[in-house]
């Protein structure tokens, strides 16, 4: 077994508390889970860096908000946006978070339109 460090980071305060509750629902710790995530990450992108496979590296810029949707798919030879987003799921990534500028912009876009458009009514 190898020897542990502590290291000093940050996270977002409301997905510290949700971690939080995870780990407690789970008997476990929040170190826990964050140790079991990271050498999944880790252990992916190393199997796939040993195989000269660069999918998972093209997802992970993809889930880290690097490129977007459509190099990534030009990239894994993909012409379906629910292709890309079940292999997101497979590599056990997170979709890429907006920023929150742009979902405000999006939701008053939506709270514009009149009543019954967005159902087509």
């Amino acid at each position: 077994m190898s020897a542990t460090v502590n290291f000093t980071g940050s996270v977002d305060r409301d997905l510290l508390r949700r971690a939080k509750v995870i780990a407690a629902k789970s008997d476990t710790s929040v170190n826990a889970l964050f140790n079991a995530e990271l050498r999944y990450l880790v252990e992916t992108f190393e199997a796939a860096e040993t195989a000269s496979n660069q999918n998972f590296r093209t997802l992970l810029d993809f889930s880290l908000g690097r490129i977007d949707d459509l190099t990534a798919m030009t990239a894994l030879g993909i012409d379906s946006s629910e292709d890309l987003f079940l292999l997101m799921a497979q590599a056990h990534l997170p979709m890429p978070r907006l920023p929150d500028s742009v979902t405000q912009k999006m939701v008053d876009v939506l709270n514009a339109l009149p009543p019954g458009a967005a159902h087509g009514g």
